[in-house]
C-alpha cells in the first residue's frame, strides 16, 4: 500500500424499482467532494467513488461513477486493499427492490403497490471486517435522536477509526451539530460548514494517525 492513498465514497445510490423508478435519498455529494479537496491539499493520491449527483469533483482526483448500492461495494472491493485511508461518506441506500421490473410499472388496474425490499452489504461494515494494520477507516452516522450512544456503538461495531455523528435536526438545511468520535472519546465537535469539517476531520485523521 502506499502511504499516501485515499479512497472516499460519496453521494447517494439509486436502487431502481423498474425502469425509470428508482429509490434514493438526498445526499448531494458535496462533502464528498470537499473531503477529496482537503485529501489533494494534503498530498493523498485520492479517489473518489460517487454516486449519481451533480457534484463536481476537483482536478486531480480519480473519480469512479457509480449508480446502485451493489455499484459501490463491487467499487471498493476492487480498491480497498490498496487504501491506507478510507472515507464513507456516501449516504448508501440500506434495502434495495428484490427484483426490477422490466420497462415500467404501470398504474392503471392496481388499487396498490407493494414492494419488497432486501438488505444491501452495509460497505463500512465489509471494510471494517478486512482493515488490516497501517489503514484507518472513517465512518458518518445520522441518527434520528440526539445523543452520542449510538454513534460510539456505530464505530466500534463497524471497527472505525473515526466516525462523524450527526442528527436529523437541520439535516439538509446546512446546519446541525457535528461530532467527530474516537474510541477513545470526542475529538471535536461544532456546527461546521462542508470545507470547515472536511479540514477538521483531516486534523482528527492526522492525529489518530499519529498516535496509532
Amino acid at each position: 500500500m502506499s502511504a499516501k492513498t485515499l479512497l472516499i465514497t460519496a453521494g447517494p445510490t439509486r436502487e431502481f424499482i423498474d425502469g425509470v423508478r428508482f429509490l434514493s435519498n438526498l445526499s448531494t455529494g458535496t462533502l464528498g467532494v470537499k473531503l477529496a479537496s482537503e485529501g489533494l491539499k494534503r498530498g493523498y493520491r485520492t479517489t473518489l467513488i460517487l454516486g449519481p449527483c451533480d457534484a463536481k469533483p476537483p482536478k486531480g482526483v480519480e473519480v469512479v461513477n457509480v449508480v446502485s448500492a451493489r455499484d459501490m461495494l463491487e467499487a471498493v472491493k476492487a480498491r480497498y486493499n490498496k487504501t491506507v485511508l478510507f472515507i464513507a461518506a456516501a449516504a448508501v441506500a440500506d434495502f434495495t427492490p428484490q427484483r426490477r421490473a422490466s420497462g415500467k410499472l404501470k398504474k392503471e388496474g392496481r388499487d396498490s403497490l407493494v414492494l419488497s425490499l432486501v438488505p444491501t452489504v452495509d460497505i463500512l461494515a465489509w471494510a471494517g471486517e478486512r482493515k488490516k494494520k497501517g489503514q484507518l477507516n472513517v465512518g458518518f452516522a445520522l441518527e434520528a435522536r440526539a445523543g452520542l450512544s449510538l454513534g460510539f456503538e456505530k464505530l466500534r461495531r463497524k471497527s472505525c477509526d473515526l466516525l462523524v455523528h450527526n442528527t436529523l435536526k437541520n439535516f439538509g438545511a446546512g446546519g446541525g451539530q457535528q461530532t467527530i468520535l474516537a474510541p477513545s472519546g470526542v475529538l471535536a465537535e461544532g456546527s461546521f460548514t462542508k470545507p470547515q469539517l472536511a479540514k477538521e476531520l483531516f486534523d482528527c485523521i492526522e492525529h489518530v494517525g499519529a498516535t496509532s
